[in-house]
């Protein structure tokens, strides 16, 4: 057994799965404190019963706004006011595992156990997934080389590689070098699993069947007649499906209250949709009355996404928004700190300021629009760190009020269930109230349109620039009959617009879309804004550097 020193020890997952109602024949033991569903379980449990909430943020800053805490802990105090609820969680990367960021378990006293496991190699479903992205590439690289029907254009030919680990060095390769008769000579790269289309496709899955259907469309190239490629036709789709097979089970784990927790798929937040897997979150609303889940990144990435793509494959509605913000995160939106990460904080960042807290509470107030364009309610969670001060908490629960948003105080981190009491009853009101759900467009609408729609309604553009490249791009999808996809935006997380630098609330810019790709598998366009990378790089110090291994088996380091 593998605990961090001062972490509660995990229960046995058949308790786990005996508290939610379960049999031995429905959660498969990975270990002592690990599970995967059974295959078909969401089609044996009864209808779905659950309010659904979701978990999002103002835009991430190096602070850190403690989402994940959040969501947790929510779950929990859910839990301590009687009714059954289960969070359900995306599986960190090892890339910010082993970046600046750390580990995707939560902290404190709202953690996910075991930990370390989730945090590395879990039950392999990552390493499913680069198998079978690069079993794609391998493949397409030998139909190409040989000359095999149907023939490609060797330019269409986009379909990348993939590894889980921060490594800039590999974003741009050349293969097929010495002239092998399985690979063609041509420039590629690799990108991060959790940007893989395969990632994405398992995330929205709804069965096995849906799984295999969606791995035949992906697009890998097309013919001298423009016809589009799949790798159904390359002969690839089948053995894919069959590595990802067991990674579609979703994994169940616990908290550190040792309440029920499904962690399952991690697909990245700019390029795919930021969320867990619809599997997951099915099974979820038939086991609990409250299901949490969590976006990535802010409302105008990851909660955008989950409405406008997640939920559409789901048919789940959500009841609620939670919106995570902090009184750090809104005086370093003010645009009067220097913070970077990894670096000590400002003394002057952790003293009371509440001029440079109204100043970037703009970002906040942006936000709750955003989410109550979609007809929900929202509720604004204030994660409390020790050195803020009560004005200033006073403070941000007058701007949300303020804002047409409900407030209440969490402080998961250091009281775990028992410090998102109040928080826990605010979601429980705004679950009772009646919303309006709304998607933020029709498919229906051209994609052009689609895009304009979210840069101008979401981010607060006065509109799109489309280079003349993304435009004809756009007009081949349409022509090829994808036009009825929702968008997936790629842009910076860390600011409503596409340059990270403009803090708060930016105005009066326009959106530069420089190009727009297809993901037909997942079922999106998603179009680049920005300078968007799909293969980071390491710091001068990565937390890889402090992370070890001792003699007794315990690993120091993984934050």
């Amino acid at each position: 057994m593998n605990v961090p020193s001062g972490s509660p020890s995990p229960r046995p997952i058949f308790e786990i799965r005996d508290a939610l109602g379960l049999g031995a024949e429905d959660v498969e033991p990975c270990g002592w404190f690990k599970g995967k569903l059974a295959h078909g379980l969401v089609g044996r449990l009864p209808a779905p019963r659950a309010r659904y909430v979701d978990v999002t943020a103002v835009n991430p800053t190096p602070l850190g706004e403690g989402k994940t805490v959040t969501a947790i802990g929510l779950a929990m105090g859910l839990c301590r006011l009687g009714p059954k609820a289960i969070v359900t969680l995306r599986q960190p990367s090892l890339a910010p595992v082993f970046g600046v960021k750390g580990g995707g378990a939560g902290g404190g006293r709202s953690t996910l156990l075991p930990s370390d496991d989730i945090n590395l190699h879990f039950t392999g479903d990552l390493h499913a997934v680069s198998a079978a992205h690069n079993l794609l590439a391998a493949l397409l690289d030998n139909h190409a080389r040989r000359g095999l029907a149907p023939a490609l254009v060797p330019s269409s030919m986009t379909w990348r590689r993939v590894v889980d680990i921060c490594d800039a060095g590999l974003a741009h390769i050349v293969t097929g070098l010495g002239n092998v008769p399985q690979a063609p000579l041509r420039e590629t790269g690799f990108d991060l699993t959790a940007a893989s289309e395969v990632m994405a496709i398992l995330s929205l899955a709804t069965s096995l069947g849906d799984l295999r259907r969606r791995v035949g469309r992906i697009v890998v190239g097309e013919t001298t007649e423009g016809r589009v490629v799949t790798a159904e036709e390359i002969g690839a789709a089948g053995a894919m499906a069959a590595l990802l097979r067991e990674a579609f089970r979703p994994n169940l784990v616990q908290t550190s209250e040792h309440t029920p927790a499904l962690v399952h798929t991690g697909p990245f937040g700019n390029i795919a949709h930021g969320n867990s897997s619809v599997i997951a979150d099915l099974a979820a609303m038939r086991l609990a009355d409250y299901v949490v889940t969590e976006s990535g990144f802010g409302s105008d990435c990851g909660a955008e996404k989950f409405i406008d793509i997640k939920c559409r494959v789901s048919g789940l509605r959500p009841d609620c928004e939670v919106l995570v913000c902090t009184v750090r995160a809104m005086k370093y939106q003010s645009g009067r700190f220097a913070v970077r990460p990894g670096r000590p904080l400002p003394e002057s960042l952790l003293l009371e300021d509440l001029d440079a807290l109204r100043a970037g509470a703009d970002n906040l107030r942006a936000h709750i629009e955003i989410l109550r364009r979609f007809g929900l309610p929202v509720v604004v969670a204030v994660n409390r760190f020790p050195d803020d001060s009560p004005r200033e908490i006073d403070a941000l629960r007058e701007i949300a009020w303020s804002a047409g948003a409900t407030a209440a105080v969490s402080d998961a981190f250091a009281r775990g269930g028992e410090g998102t009491i109040e928080l826990a009853k605010a979601v429980q009101e705004a679950c009772r109230q009646p919303n309006q759900f709304r998607f933020l467009y029709p498919l229906e609408m051209a994609p052009e349109e689609k895009i304009v729609t979210v840069a101008r309604d979401v981010y607060g553009a006065d509109g799109v620039d489309f280079e003349p490249a993304a435009r004809k791009r756009l007009e081949t999808f349409v022509l090829q009959g994808y036009g009825s996809l929702p968008v997936c935006i790629a842009k910076t997380q860390y600011s409503l617009s596409h340059d990270p630098r403009l803090s708060g609330r930016p105005r009066g810019f326009r959106l530069p879309i420089h190009d727009v790709r297809l993901s037909a598998g997942a079922g999106f366009l998603y179009a680049l804004a920005g300078e968007i990378k799909t293969m980071p790089g390491l710091s001068s110090d990565p937390a890889a550097r402090h992370i070890d291994l001792g003699p007794d088996g315990e690993i120091f380091g993984l934050r």
